[in-house]
């Protein structure tokens, strides 16, 4: 009789981690998901970079251009004393050009890892664009409510070694597929920095957060709002856009 006790219970046991099972559903699948909302062929956004100092906040303005993984080109159009700095990226390179010196100069190896105008944003952090699963390998560790939205967790490693975050964790919400929060991590596994995604909206049949704020775990303050304007998905860019010589047009 305990032996069929036993039993029993194991089967159940059995029974309620396949069920578990089958409602987990794949990491790739979820990414995938993620990836054609988040990531477009072409894409034109401007938008608004709130930097949240520890005294006072000041206003970026900007308008930027993307296509594919490898190119893209910010111009900065307020304050008075940023506007016209322009920065273009193609490949793993990227140039920057100031108006204030007439110069361009191209940042490399630990400069990528500088602030953007104070920001808590990193040049390594504009430049990443490639698509999550073509960076990392990605499980499903859970499901946790965030603010009334169900999401899938999942913890994502790298499989390449030219990323910026050695790991990172993904709160995906469960209906939309869009992140809500994430945090990025350095391979030692110290908190680098933490996202929070809102103002979704749905746009040319797809779900994007119209505000993030990035956090610098390492920095005090409330981080940087970055916060979009205005944002086209596939437009028709010209080739010119993604040349240096448009640095100093």
């Amino acid at each position: 009789m305990k032996n069929s006790s036993i039993i029993l219970i194991i089967s159940l046991s059995c029974l309620v981690f396949n069920v578990e099972a089958q409602k987990m559903p794949d990491a790739h699948v979820i990414i995938d998901k993620v990836d054609a909302n988040m990531v477009s062929k072409t894409s034109i956004v401007k938008s608004r970079m709130i930097i949240q100092g520890r005294r006072k906040s000041r206003v970026v303005v900007s308008k930027g251009y993307t296509e594919g993984n490898n190119k893209s080109f910010t111009e900065y159009l307020a304050p008075a004393r940023e506007k016209g700095t322009k920065m273009l990226k193609l490949e793993d390179k990227l140039w920057i050009y100031s108006p204030s010196t007439d110069r361009t100069i191209q940042l490399s190896g630990h400069m990528l890892r500088q602030s953007v105008m104070g920001s808590d944003l990193s040049y390594e952090d504009m430049m990443e664009d490639r698509q999550l699963i073509d960076m990392y390998d990605a499980k499903v560790a859970g499901e946790e409510t965030i603010e009334d939205r169900q999401t899938w967790i999942l913890e994502l490693n790298a499989k390449v070694d030219d990323v910026s975050y050695a790991k990172r964790k993904m709160w995906i919400d469960q209906k939309r597929f869009v992140p809500l929060k994430e945090d990025l991590f350095a391979k030692s596994g110290e908190l680098l920095k933490r996202t929070r995604m809102s103002d979704f909206e749905k746009i040319d049949g797809r779900w994007y957060p119209k505000k993030v704020n990035y956090k610098d775990m390492l920095k005090l303050g409330k981080g940087t709002d970055f916060i979009i304007i205005e944002i086209e998905f596939d437009p028709e860019i010209p080739a010119y856009i993604f040349s240096k010589a448009s640095l100093k047009k």
